[in-house]
């Protein structure tokens, strides 16, 4: 079921809500750049501009420079979608980038 642009960012995974901040920050990228910029994999990057396009977050434009990828940019300015969600940054932020390792001792997550 697809979310509504209501839903915005509260609703979504970690994973999405970092891919937000660097196209925040950085402006329009391709999958690859996000992925270089976010240190996420290219599956967790995917998943996440596919949520952030669901709720008209993002947009998906042609790259002229290769036109085998796609760029990725903001379809308002950011501040219109966190306006109604500081909850975004205030919950998840402090933990974007915090790498510990899980119980087993092998596996890095997002703790």
């Amino acid at each position: 079921m697809a979310q509504t642009d209501q839903d915005g960012l509260g609703d979504l995974p970690p994973s999405a809500k970092l891919v937000f901040k660097v196209l925040e920050y950085s402006g329009p990228l391709t999958q690859k750049g996000i992925v270089e910029e976010s240190m996420l994999s290219a599956r967790t990057v995917r998943y996440a501009l596919e949520r952030l396009e669901d709720v008209d977050i993002v947009n998906e434009d042609v790259y002229f420079a290769d036109a085998r990828q796609n760029l990725y940019k903001l379809t308002k300015p950011a501040k219109e979608f966190t306006a109604d969600s500081e909850t975004c940054t205030a919950d998840w932020l402090p933990l974007v980038g915090t790498l510990t390792t899980a119980r087993s001792g092998t596996t890095p997550s997002l703790h």
